[in-house]
């Protein structure tokens, strides 16, 4: 029997179990109730998640944060009362009111999802039923359901119509066409999106609809739609609205133009951190993944198997079956590996792309599990010799002391670890950027260079975190790629070869502008031997529509800056360093949720063999690890004494590191 290259058999038995889960609980999959599980419900209205501080009764704190407002997506059921005293009891009439936008235009009899807040203002509790299946609410309280425009839907026995959140309209085709797989909106009033029959009804960060592909055919309303393509980063926008005619099809043949070609110039953008299933609203196959990969014209794809909240490990099959081999739809300009996300919320969670096979660790520290063996254990069983690890996501905001890495010990995957492994050679880079860091005032490119600073060769990488088992979720649920590292690559691509590039450093990030730097005529990564009292030649440049300013740093600060593009600069070297390039830019859509943001991996400046070991920053790292020493003893969970000396030793061995660069 023949089976489906994309579907091997341990993988469609894990996928069904995956539904299973989904059918029985929800977006949760079941998973254990940690924060970031119990906010999933709720990260699919990131304004609003943003403003809630993981009350007990988080449906209520959703509703408060509204204003009463109605965000695009939500559909609010409102439940009031007029009573009035009587014998000293409350007597009352039930009342109800559906708030929401635009009816839904349907095309074709069937059900259509709904999002439904129901707030109760009543002054007792009240019962909730949908098909059935009950849902209390307390006085005053909220709730947040799933349900569909056929769902049953009673309020203490009294039936709620759901029917008219959608209108019938009638039917038209698109057909959409660029000549390569690109990501597509098409959208009509409102912001109502339109898919192919059977594409997920995915929307981005920016509550924009998207699927993708080429040569496809959708049915929409005969009403005016607006049709919108491009094809990650390296592209431009291009779009254009039609009216289709009832039951004609329309042909919009409109292609994205090329800003730049990276891989021409033998670089390649990867996003290092995606995973397939982790949770969710849906189940997402392979073939999704390499949808996505192609549509955004991702040179290297590093799909993830990680745990979530409890023991299960999401695509774990997946890597069994394809661990150190590209993935089916790999070909010369497209690179797909399973990979790892190790994961300890208490010390943080650490990509691996290249690996050869399973490790024998994925997670530590969750449920009754001790935090041990130490992050830098198991990295040292991860680095097989392919193989290249990144800290994931590991700082979440502004940062400017060692205070503020190691925080009150809260278990919010912060990279507190990361100064023992990048000391000790463990990993191999950082991700620069990643989606828990924004702002792009950014604590993480902060720590990054401190860490350089001190003698630490990393290279910047870029992981976004997207879950394709989230059809909307806050900035997971946005394609992969918006966020990418790119690699100066020799030869062809291949994993290998990319592995190599990072390995040596040779990287910048960024959400989308593309960043040159070179020092008297060499890039991120490599070194320039010096004797000390040569002035070398620095020569920025950035290309992107959104870039705003360029500056050029050293382990002193900002050596120059340009509020154009390009920028210059002479820097007399006389005691070991580096020099890195940093670009900014405003809000623009190809930067979702943040500024344009891109960071380069430094070139080393050595002289007389001595790397940069700048005092400050070596002990800035110092004071790190007496913070780390002491959350250790006071917020591990370790159930030996051995257990906590492997800790302190580690920690004292990066002492010793650092204490050697002074």
């Amino acid at each position: 029997m023949n089976h489906d290259p994309m579907m091997p058999p341990q993988v469609e038995r894990a996928l069904r179990e995956y539904r299973a889960l989904l059918s029985a609980h929800g977006i949760t999959w079941g998973e254990p109730a940690l924060g970031y599980v119990r906010m999933m419900p709720f990260l699919r209205f990131p304004e609003q998640a943003e403003r809630m501080s993981l009350r007990p009764d988080l449906d209520a704190e959703f509703r408060d944060t509204l204003d009463g407002e109605v965000p695009r997506g939500l559909v609010a059921l409102r439940l009031t009362t007029d009573g009035n005293h009587l014998e000293h009891r409350l007597e009352h009439r039930l009342e109800h009111r559906l708030e929401h936008g635009t009816a839904r235009p349907l095309l074709s009899p069937g059900p259509v999802p709904v999002i439904l807040l129901v707030d109760s203002a009543l002054p007792h509790p009240v019962e909730v039923t949908a098909d059935g299946v009950p849902f209390g609410i307390t006085a005053g309280g909220a709730r947040l359901l799933d349900v569909t425009t056929a769902t049953l839907l009673t309020v203490d026995g009294e039936e709620v119509d759901l029917s008219g959140l959608a209108r019938p309209a009638p039917a038209a085709r698109l057909r959409l066409r660029a000549g390569l797989p690109c990501r597509w909106s098409v959208t009509s009033a409102g912001g109502q999106g339109w898919y192919p029959e059977g594409a997920p009804e995915r929307r981005d960060n920016d509550d924009r609809p998207f699927f993708h592909g080429d040569d496809v055919v959708l049915a929409v309303p005969c009403e005016p739609v607006t049709i919108r393509v491009t094809r990650g980063m390296e592209y431009d926008v291009a779009e254009t609205t039609v009216v289709p005619r009832t039951g004609e099809e329309t042909l919009v043949g409109l292609a994205p133009q090329r800003l730049y070609d990276a891989a021409a110039r033998g670089w390649y953008g990867a996003d290092l951190h995606v995973h397939m299933n982790w949770a969710g609203d849906l189940v997402a196959a392979p073939a999704e993944a390499a949808a996505a990969q192609l549509g955004e014209d991702l040179h290297v794809l590093n799909l993830v198997a990680g745990n979530v909240a409890g023991d299960r490990v999401y695509d774990r099959e997946a890597l069994q079956h394809w661990a150190g081999r590209d993935l089916p739809w790999s070909d010369a300009g497209h690179v797909a590996r399973m990979g790892v996300e190790y994961r300890n919320d208490l010390f943080g969670h650490v990509h691996v792309f290249g690996v050869a096979a399973p490790p024998a660790v994925y997670h530590t520290g969750f449920g009754a599990d001790a935090d041990w063996p130490p992050n830098a254990a198991v990295c040292g069983d991860l680095r097989e010799p392919r193989a290249v690890l990144g800290y994931a996501h590991p700082f979440h905001g502004p940062v400017s002391s060692p205070e503020d890495v190691t925080g009150g010990g809260t278990r919010n995957c912060t990279g507190r670890a990361l100064v023992v492994d990048a000391a000790l050679g463990m990993v191999d880079g950082v991700e620069v950027l990643h989606f828990s860091d924004l702002s792009h005032a950014p604590g993480t490119a902060e720590v990054y260079r401190r860490l350089v600073g001190a003698g630490n060769r990393l290279a910047a990488l870029a992981g976004t975190d997207t879950m394709l088992s989230f059809t909307r979720q806050d900035t997971v649920s946005s394609p992969p790629g918006w966020e990418r590292v790119y690699a100066r690559v020799d030869g062809p691509l291949s994993a290998e070869s990319f592995a190599e590039a990072v390995r040596r450093g040779r990287t910048f990030a960024t959400t989308g502008p593309w960043l040159e730097l070179t020092v008297d005529g060499l890039g991120p990564g490599e070194t320039l031997d010096l004797a000390g009292g040569e002035t070398v030649a620095v020569r920025a440049r950035a290309v992107g529509p959104e870039v705003e300013r360029i500056e050029i740093r050293t382990a002193a600060g900002v050596l120059a800056e340009s509020a154009g593009r390009e920028v210059t600069a002479s820097l007399p070297v006389t005691d070991a360093g580096y020099v890195v390039a940093v670009a900014h830019g405003g809000p623009h859509p190809r930067a979702p949720r943040g500024r344009a943001y891109a960071h380069t991996s430094p070139v080393y400046l050595d002289v007389r063999g001595r790397h940069v070991a700048r005092e400050e920053d070596v002990r800035w790292c110092l004071r790190w690890l007496d913070l780390l020493d002491e959350l250790v003893r006071a917020r591990a969970r370790l159930r030996t004494r051995a257990q906590l000396r492997d800790h302190l030793d580690l920690i004292e061995k990066a002492r010793a590191v650092y204490e050697s660069r002074l």
